[in-house]
Parts: structure tokens; C-alpha cells; sequence
């Protein structure tokens, strides 16, 4: 990789701005209450929501990851951002989110528990955490620690891992959504600051844009690829990534929390769709970089290497801490968040059922001492990742396998008021018994070539259908019960005679046609 090259100057500008942010983090912490630790207050403006969306999304594991994953197979890895992000968005504003603030919710399994029962809800809930263990957590300590290693080669990978799981936790634990939030906000901004001046730096050194394209391997430059293509196959465009997007999107806990934490259901939505534009700004500065960079460095023998590789070798003495700085605000935004909706998760729906009538103060001390234990967890199990070969892949092959059984759970929650408890429980058990057994026994089967997108809507075809037959197999829930929580024509005519008069750049529905409007040229452009 070569030397990094630091100058004095350099470590100065991060330390200053690690002590700054963690200072800004304690500043801005809330507990004073349950719903202040772990949803800001329920206050947030729309653009404190959107930018600590796209703060979450833009993680160190996606700036190592998009760019290394662009290297390697091109830029069909952004139909994540597109088909992933763009529809499935837009979808959750006109159908789900009114319902979460309708019944002032905190977590998404409580959700499940109002539509369905409790069963649901402490399922969902340690699955959540789970993956977000496992994945989301651990995937961003290790991406933080592969870049930091290469600052600090003389410090143990390990030790590496646990100063960022110390550093994200500390604000974190202390201060709650509202610390994590504002902190993003000035992380966001960093980021894109920071990126912007990388693949300035990184195109002008290899010839320009002309020069890029024109050098791009045949289809590296295009969104739609062969059925066959090792990355993003056309199919999975339409079939996979909206289904693994609005799991994302709609029923993460890390992202969906954001949107509750908004003073109302407009700020909310405004907020999600500022997160889908910004969308765009991943590919500009986190994507193509990774196509200018085969130009550069043509024979890295494992894509995720490019991004550390431009950062260190390309950038001039001065330069490297800023764009350092942007890579540790995008690890530990995603950290942050997704520390704090654990922490919610394992209070919320796991501590308060073993131990009813704790009180405001006692769920704060309780989502303290819980989030100790989930990043310990986490820091313990990061270095196995690197056995994947991508990043990408090692995160986006688990949300495969794993997201499907809940997105049929909740989509029939929502529009079927047939569906019962039993069919919601038994349909995310067994799907994910199908999901674990096509993981680990898919080389068995004829399957084993596939690409693991594939998989994904088999998944959520086989989960659908269990729900259904044992929903049908089981007597109704009661009118009254599920009212609150199945969508119907009425509450959309409801929504659009709240709209009537509202200036048009108001008007969520006429910002979201915009923003797919936007998405269809992109992709026409960019096939």
C-alpha cells in the first residue's frame, strides 16, 4: 500500500476535530427522558432528518465498499442507490410512515405488536439486534480499522477496533439520539467536503473525465448489466433491490428512527426524500471514484483497497487529515446510529417486557448499560469479516437472506387485514429457517451458482406465502384491533384533502414524482 505519509499538520486537524465532535456530542446530549434519549425529543427540522439518513447510509463500509466495488465490476453497484433507495423511499412515505407517527411508535417491532402481538415484536427485535451486531456494527469497525491501519501500521489491528468502538460509544451512551443526530450533522457536511476534494484530486491525476470514461472497462459504466453479471444483474433491478430497499429504508430501525424522531409526518417525509436526492452525491463522490482509480492503480489484487490507496498516495500533505476526517465522520455516524437504534431495541421491546414499570430514568440508565454490551459484541466479532472477499457483498448477502420473512410480515400487516399473529410469527420463523439453510446449504443445491439477489425475492415469495395459508388456516383478529394499522383507499383520499392548497415545493407527492422523475433520466443516461 505504501507509506501514508501524514504530516504533523495532519494528525493536529484529527485530533482536533475527533475532540470538537465528541465535545459537540455531549453538548447536544438528552436525557431527561425516555423519549429524549432515544428519539430526540420527537422535534427534528426535515433537513437535520435527511442529512442524518444520509449520514447513516455513507458509512466508512460503503466509502471503502462503493468505490472497491466500482473497481472491481463497475458502476452497477449504485442500483442500490436507485431501484434500493429512490422507490422504496417513496413507497414508505405514501404507505407506511403515517402510520408509525399515527401511533407514536419507538421502535419498528412495536409496530408488529400493535398489529399483530407481542410474539412478533420480541422476534423482530432480537433479529434486529442481531444484525446489527454482526453486520451493521462490526462490518463498520472493521471497514474504519482497514483504512486507520494503514495510519497507525505499527498499532494492532484489534487495538484499532476497539478505540473506534470507544470513541463511538462514548457520545453515544451519554447523550442519546438527539448527541448522535446533531453530531451527524456536521459529520455529513465534512463528508461530502472531504469527498468532494478526493475525486477532484483523484480525476484531474488521471487524465480527467474524458480520459475515465474512455478508459473504463467494456460495461464498468453501466447500470444495467448482463442476468449473469457477478454484481447487480438486470433482473434483480425490478425483482430484489426494492425488496431489500425498503427493508432498509422502511423498516430499519437505524434509518426509520430518524423519520419518528421528526416534529411531525411533513418534516418526516420532507426529510426522507432530502436523503433519496442526496442519494446522487454517493455516486458522484463515492462511486466514481472507484472507476478513475482502475486508471490509476489497474493491478490491486482486492478491490476494497482503492479507496485507502487514492486517499493515501494521490492527496497532497494537508489534504490527507481533512479527507481522513470525512472517513472517520462517516464511520462513526453509522456507528452512532446504529448503536443508539440497538440500544433502543434491546430497552424498548426486551428490557421493558422482563422488567415492566421501569421508569423514564431507569429505560436512560438501561440503554447506557445495554449499549456497553452490544458494542462489545461487536468489537469481538469484527475482525472475522475479513474472511469475505467485499465488504459490499459480505453486508448486502446477509440483508438478502435475512430481510425478505419481515418485509412480508409487515406488507401483510399493512394492506391485508386478514393476516393474524400466528400466520406473522410462523411466517418470519420459518423464513428464516429457509434463509439460514439456502446461507449455509445453498452449495448443495442447484442454486449455487446464483447470484445471492436472486435469492432474496425466492425468500420473500416463500415467507408471503406461509403467512398467508396459516393466516387463512386461523381465526380473524377483530375489526377493532388492526384498524389502526391497515391501510385503505380512505386514508388516502383523508391525505389528499390535507394536501389541497399546499404550495407546490410543500407537497411531498409532487416531490417525490420530481425525485423519481430525476432517478428515470439518471438511469436512462447512465444504461
Amino acid at each position: 500500500m505504501g507509506q501514508t505519509n501524514l504530516s504533523f499538520i495532519d494528525f493536529i486537524v484529527m485530533a482536533v476535530y475527533l475532540t470538537v465532535i465528541v465535545c459537540w456530542g455531549f453538548w447536544h446530549s438528552s436525557r431527561a427522558s425516555s423519549e429524549g434519549y432515544f428519539l430526540g425529543g420527537r422535534g427534528m427540522p426535515w433537513m437535520i432528518v435527511g442529512l442524518s439518513m444520509f449520514s447513516t447510509l455513507v458509512s466508512s463500509s460503503a466509502l471503502v465498499g462503493w468505490a472497491g466495488d466500482a473497481y472491481g465490476t463497475g458502476i452497477s453497484v449504485f442500483n442500490y442507490g436507485l431501484s434500493g433507495a429512490v422507490l422504496p423511499i417513496v413507497f414508505f412515505l405514501v404507505f407506511f410512515l403515517p402510520f408509525y407517527l399515527k401511533n407514536k411508535i419507538y421502535t419498528l417491532p412495536e409496530f408488529l405488536e400493535g398489529r399483530y402481538d407481542v410474539r412478533s415484536r420480541t422476534y423482530l427485535s432480537v433479529l434486529t439486534i442481531v444484525g446489527y451486531i454482526f453486520a451493521d456494527l462490526a462490518v463498520t469497525l472493521y471497514a474504519g480499522a482497514i483504512m486507520l491501519h494503514f495510519v497507525f501500521p505499527s498499532i494492532s489491528f484489534n487495538v484499532i477496533i476497539w478505540s473506534l468502538a470507544l470513541m463511538g460509544a462514548s457520545y453515544t451512551i451519554v447523550g442519546g439520539l438527539a448527541a448522535v443526530m446533531w453530531v451527524e450533522l456536521v459529520q455529513a457536511l465534512v463528508l461530502m467536503g472531504g469527498s468532494a476534494i478526493l475525486t477532484y484530486i483523484t480525476f484531474s491525476k488521471a487524465g480527467g473525465w474524458s480520459a475515465v470514461m474512455q478508459a473504463a472497462p467494456p460495461g464498468h459504466l453501466s447500470l444495467i448489466r448482463p442476468p449473469n453479471d457477478p454484481s447487480v444483474p438486470w433482473p434483480a433491478i425490478f425483482i430484489s433491490l426494492p425488496l431489500l430497499g425498503f427493508y432498509y429504508w422502511g423498516l430499519s430501525q437505524a434509518m426509520v428512527q430518524r423519520t419518528l424522531s421528526a416534529r411531525n409526518v411533513e418534516h418526516g417525509r420532507w426529510g426522507n426524500l432530502f436523503a433519496g436526492g442526496l442519494n446522487f452525491v454517493v455516486f458522484f463522490l463515492m462511486v466514481l471514484p472507484g472507476i478513475a482509480g482502475r486508471v490509476l492503480y489497474p493491478n490491486l489484487a482486492k478491490g476494497d483497497q482503492i479507496y485507502p490507496k487514492l486517499v493515501f498516495e494521490m492527496l497532497p500533505p494537508g489534504l490527507k487529515g481533512l479527507v481522513l476526517i470525512g472517513f472517520i465522520a462517516a464511520m462513526t455516524s453509522v456507528l452512532t446510529s446504529t448503536l443508539n437504534s440497538a440500544q433502543t431495541l434491546l430497552t424498548m421491546d426486551i428490557l421493558n417486557k422482563l422488567r415492566p414499570g421501569m421508569s423514564s430514568r431507569q429505560q436512560v440508565v438501561a440503554g447506557s448499560i445495554s449499549g456497553l454490551v452490544i458494542i462489545t459484541i461487536a468489537a469481538l466479532w469484527s475482525p472475522q469479516i475479513q474472511k469475505f472477499d467485499s465488504i459490499v457483498k459480505y453486508f448486502q448477502q446477509l440483508l438478502a437472506y435475512m430481510c425478505p420473512p419481515v418485509v412480508s410480515v409487515f406488507l401483510c400487516g399493512l394492506f391485508w387485514k386478514r393476516a393474524t399473529a400466528t400466520g406473522a410469527l410462523v411466517g418470519l420463523i420459518s423464513g428464516l429457517v429457509i434463509a439460514i439453510s439456502l446461507l449455509f446449504g445453498i452449495q448443495h443445491t442447484p442454486m449455487a451458482n446464483w447470484n445471492f439477489l436472486y435469492v432474496a425475492p425466492l425468500v420473500f415469495v416463500c415467507s408471503l406465502g406461509i403467512v398467508i395459508l396459516m393466516s387463512l388456516a386461523t381465526p380473524p383478529p377483530a375489526a377493532s384491533k388492526v384498524k389502526a394499522y391497515v391501510w385503505n383507499l380512505q386514508v388516502f383520499r383523508d391525505e389528499t384533502k390535507g394536501l389541497a392548497g399546499v404550495p407546490w415545493f410543500k407537497n411531498y407527492r409532487v416531490l417525490a414524482v420530481l425525485l423519481l422523475a430525476v432517478t428515470g433520466v439518471f438511469v436512462f443516461v447512465w444504461r
